[in-house]
């Protein structure tokens, strides 16, 4: 008779872990997508999650207090059907983990976790360790009641699971520490991978790397710099905002580089190192640095930081550096040969594109592009100049500038019947802000701003978003999205001017998106000035 108690008890303890880690798995999507923004680093989540107005614990604690109150409740409403009452009641725990999971969709990511081999793993494992971890924690409890020998512990035995919820940031980290003795070798011997064939291909001759960074700007030159030079040479490019080791990594693997005759790598950072770790996978023949402002300042700590962290990429620069004209006495201790920008003057912006007179090698071309805002001009300069280097002519600079085309989600102007979208969701940083609003003021018809704020800006985050507040005044209408950054935004508005009844604050994107229902007219132009920062 004990034998079969002990195979009941055990039969049960296995049946309810495994329920409850698939219940519980399906609250795991967020975090796992935020973890995987942050490049699987187990400090930076933690270090999101402990942010000022994060809303993940108080999430967390009322998922917490509804299970376990509905736990108790149908526990002991079903007490006459006996110790099953309790695994009943476990019912209780699926429809709120559901019901989380959601209202955690609504909740809009910017970057949806994006399901790759890795992510896919790691939810594996994140499975498993929750599995085991709930069957201890039956098995516990259920030894606990056969030790008190209570009905009503009985009945309530499994309400202690209720406190999982809480423990969701620690599982992800123990998982994803668990995943990384099988992710961490195999990602090293990626990038080894990646970095002989981009040698082999070099040792084969005619074969150049340009390695691309800087605060802001990186992938909009890549891209300008790409569309000018493949007018004349074969160009592979690191896609999107691919500009991490394993981007790179992932670029180069995927190629056959017998192709191209150019690679140019975007090379980002936050940290002092970065820029040299992606030097050593891929050692630039030219490069170019795009700007220097203070995104990124809260994991630098310092401009001084940022400028030296920017300046990794001149130290392997093999042949010639190009340096945006505004930051290039910022590198002028640096032994690297290096030029500035080409010189691009007289701009005029328009709600249809630029125009701008290009100097280079003492000509000089207008230059019309279909690209919004002055920076498009400074970013054409920078990817002029780098062409010129490699041996274009002014002409062929000058033409293949005017076919570029917008770059998406950065000040991408999309026409949605009568209502004109300004998409610049991937543009976080404050001189990217200026520079947005100012084309947004170019068009006519009623002017909106959709904006969480700006983020990664440190001890300097409050101020500029309350400067960021300031030059949202005179439009017609201003959404903030969120709870993290718009407390100063709102502050510097409506403390300048701002019109209290044109300003809307929004708990997510898509409510944002419902307001704009109501609200935009044919003629009408709307910015989403850096979508839903997961991240903050």
């Amino acid at each position: 008779m004990g034998i079969f108690i002990s195979l009941r008890i055990t039969i049960e303890c296995i049946v309810a872990a495994l329920f409850f880690a698939a219940a519980f798995s399906a609250t795991y999507v967020r975090i796992l997508g935020i973890l995987q923004s942050f490049g699987y680093s187990n400090k930076k989540l933690f270090g999101w999650a402990g942010k000022k107005n994060n809303a993940l614990l108080l999430r967390e604690t009322l998922l917490f207090m509804l299970c376990a109150l509905s736990y108790a409740v149908i526990s002991l409403c079903f007490s006459f059907a006996g110790s099953w009452a309790a695994v009943a009641a476990l019912a209780a725990y699926l429809l709120f983990f559901i019901l989380y999971a959601a209202a955690d969709k609504k909740k809009a990511l910017r970057s949806p976790v994006k399901f790759t081999p890795r992510i896919k793993r790691l939810y594996v494992v994140l499975f498993l360790v929750t599995a085991v971890l709930t069957y201890l924690s039956f098995t516990l409890l259920n030894f606990a009641d056969y030790l008190i020998n209570n009905n009503i512990f009985n009945l309530l035995r499994y309400l202690p699971l209720s406190l999982f919820p809480l423990l969701s940031l620690p599982i992800v980290a123990l998982s994803n520490l668990v995943a990384k003795i099988y992710e961490v070798p195999r990602n090293r011997a990626f990038v080894r991978s990646a970095q002989k064939k981009l040698a082999e291909r070099r040792a084969a001759g005619n074969f150049t790397v340009i390695g691309i960074t800087g605060s802001y700007g990186k992938t909009s030159v890549k891209h300008i710099l790409a569309a000018i030079l493949s007018k004349k040479y074969r160009v592979l490019s690191t896609p999107r905002s691919h500009n991490t080791p394993l981007g790179l990594a992932l670029t180069l693997n995927s190629a056959d580089l017998s192709g191209y005759d150019i690679f140019i790598a975007e090379m980002g950072a936050r940290h002092v190192g970065d820029i040299a770790e992606l030097c050593g996978i891929c050692p630039p023949d030219y490069s170019a640095i795009t700007g220097v402002c203070p995104q990124h300042l809260e994991s630098f700590g310092s401009v001084e930081n940022i400028i030296k962290a920017k300046g990794e990429i001149l130290s392997a620069t093999k042949k010639r550096a190009v340096i945006a004209a505004d930051c290039f006495e910022d590198f002028k201790d640096y032994a690297c040969d290096k030029v500035p920008a080409a010189c691009a003057s007289e701009v005029e912006c328009s709600c249809t594109g630029t125009a701008f007179t290009l100097t280079l090698g003492g000509e000089q071309r207008r230059v019309f592009t279909g690209l919004l805002g002055s920076h498009s001009a400074e970013n054409i300069a920078i990817a002029a100049r780098i062409a010129f280097e490699l041996g274009m002519t002014a002409d062929e600079i000058a033409a293949a500038a005017g076919e570029t085309e917008y770059v998406e989600h950065r000040l991408q102007l999309i026409k949605n019947g009568g209502v004109n979208i300004l998409d610049d969701g991937y543009n976080s940083n404050v001189k990217g802000a200026e520079e947005a609003l100012n084309v947004l003021r170019l068009f006519g018809g009623e002017k909106t701003v959709v904006t969480p704020g700006l983020v990664e800006l440190g001890i300097l985050e409050e101020s500029e978003n309350y400067e960021l507040g300031k030059r949202l005044v005179g439009l017609d209408h201003v959404i903030l999205v969120g709870d993290t950054l718009v407390t100063p935004v709102k502050k510097g508005y409506l403390e300048n001017g701002g019109n209290a009844s044109a300003l809307c604050v929004a708990p997510s994107l898509f409510a944002a998106e419902e307001l704009l229902k109501g609200i935009l007219k044919d003629g009408a132009t709307v910015l989403f000035l850096n979508d839903l920062p997961d991240i903050y």
